[in-house]
């Protein structure tokens, strides 16, 4: 079976924008508020930070519970490891996760600035100055057999589908407007940055709220 590079339930806002702007260690995502971009996950029965009984089931619990499915390895920017840019002035950051991150895999997030990998619980955090492709060998090679995650952020994902690596997509379109912020791949024709012509997207828009519309996409 060959091992596949999988983005799995990213979410984008109804105008194409997977993040907003003004990242900062108090806000995550910028100006944008995640809530709306994450409620059709916090609604099913399989999400995992769920603390009540319920929920709801369905193709987004499924899809909820295919995010982990058969993953050896993920690769994120480093903009979703932290708000830091530049060298890091020092080590003590450890990401937005706390001492139990939820990859339970290697992870390797690409940046100019390389520092020491360090592991919290299960996983472990590696730091790449490398190419896609690069980082995709890398990834692939610590999953051991298992498919590769691409988690973002946006501009990574980006370079991953511009270099012609991704091999499955899906992508949940939040009915929110975030108005700017970094450009995704995602609404259907309406994003500022489109799909290259040659990757197929396949909406899906029998979802039920609090998602708008969903793409599956699949590369030749």
């Amino acid at each position: 079976m060959p091992q596949l590079l999988k983005v799995q339930s990213f979410n984008v806002s109804r105008d194409g924008f997977g993040a907003g702007e003004g990242q900062s260690l108090e806000r995550p995502f910028g100006h944008a508020d995640p809530t709306p971009l994450f409620s059709w996950r916090a609604a099913t029965a399989s999400f995992i930070y769920r603390t009540e009984p319920g929920g709801t089931r369905g193709l987004d619990d499924h899809l909820t519970r295919d995010y982990d499915y058969n993953i050896g390895a993920e690769i994120m920017g480093r903009n979703k490891f932290g708000p830091q840019r530049g060298p890091w002035e020092n080590h003590e950051w450890q990401g937005w996760w706390g001492d139990n991150p939820p990859f339970h895999t290697p992870v390797f997030v690409l940046t100019h600035h390389e520092r020491p990998s360090f592991s919290l619980g299960d996983t472990t955090f590696h730091f790449l100055n490398a190419s896609p492709a690069e980082a995709l060998v890398r990834a692939k090679q610590a999953a051991a057999g298992r498919d590769v995650r691409l988690g973002g952020g946006v501009a990574t994902i980006r370079e991953f589908i511009e270099a012609d690596l991704v091999d499955t997509m899906h992508i949940a379109v939040a009915p929110v407007d975030l108005g700017r912020g970094g450009a995704a791949v995602g609404a259907p024709h309406r994003s500022p940055r489109p799909l290259p012509p040659r990757i197929g997207a396949e909406p899906q828009r029998n979802h039920p709220p609090p998602v708008l519309e969903a793409m599956t996409i699949d590369a030749p």
